[in-house]
């Protein structure tokens, strides 16, 4: 099986990614999908030590809002405890110190965190924790290490998505104003009574065949390649997340392979 890989669109403000999987099956796209979002490790908080917390937060509600803050994953540099080489005892190989101390009135966000290893902070500087009172205080020390998303959530690296490639034709369109008064995706350029459809919105429309049925001017059929889309939670980039998961299936042949 022969796979080319065609760039549609890249927006690395949103962290993400869309491509045109030429030759592929949906077996192997569904294959790709799962291991990013299952299998791709990031760095996520896992214990902590709350030494004051005198917010209206519960510590357990603190804990699980730092778990979910996602935080920036450097693979080189951090291992899985179970493939470390302190055996999961801990070490700054396989371990992340995270530090959030605060006692000023008002929102505390997680860009006032203070990281051990500053490649790897949280992602969303803005996002808030919690909120002060006077004389309230949150001083906490947090455990970050690598995981799965297989295993929760708060490690898995971002969503992957796949679609059958859209085939959409115009021809003479009977009813352009009804077709332009409904078209709110911008799929269509209108200049009078022409009509022509814009083939990267067309790739992004969840309106095709809502389209097809308003005017039978406009055709839509499926073709044998694939839109495959990433996003990001920020952990990692698309790229990285991508390279990776093809890095873990291809281990998992191999390991597969030696079974046999």
């Amino acid at each position: 099986m022969s796979i080319k890989l065609e760039k549609i669109k890249e927006e690395r403000k949103k962290n993400k990614l869309v491509l045109l999987l030429k030759g592929s099956k949906e077996v192997f796209a569904n294959t790709i999908r799962r291991m990013i979002i299952e299998e791709v490790p990031t760095l996520a908080v896992e214990d902590l030590e709350i030494k004051e917390n005198s917010s209206a937060l519960y510590d357990e509600m603190l804990g699980l809002r730092l778990g979910l803050i996602p935080i920036k994953t450097d693979l080189k540099s951090y291992n899985l405890k179970s493939n470390c080489k302190c055996n999961g005892e801990g070490c700054a190989q396989c371990e992340l110190k995270i530090t959030l101390k605060a006692s000023k009135k008002g929102y505390v966000y997680a860009g006032e965190a203070q990281s051990a290893d500053p490649k790897c902070s949280f992602v969303y500087e803005k996002m808030p924790v919690t909120k002060l009172l006077s004389k309230q205080k949150v001083d906490v020390t947090m455990t970050a290490v690598l995981g799965r998303g297989k295993d929760h959530a708060k490690w898995s690296s971002g969503l992957a998505f796949f679609k059958k490639e859209p085939i959409l034709t115009v021809d003479k369109v009977k009813n352009p104003e009804l077709l332009k008064a409904n078209c709110t995706d911008g799929v269509f350029e209108f200049k009078g009574s022409s009509v022509k459809a814009d083939q990267e919105k067309v790739y992004e429309s969840n309106l095709l065949e809502y389209y097809a049925e308003l005017d039978s001017g406009v055709h839509l059929k499926y073709g044998d390649n694939l839109i495959f889309t990433v996003e990001s939670w920020g952990q990692l980039t698309t790229k990285e997340m991508l390279t990776k998961s093809a890095e873990i299936l291809v281990a998992k042949a191999e390991e597969m392979e030696k079974l046999l």
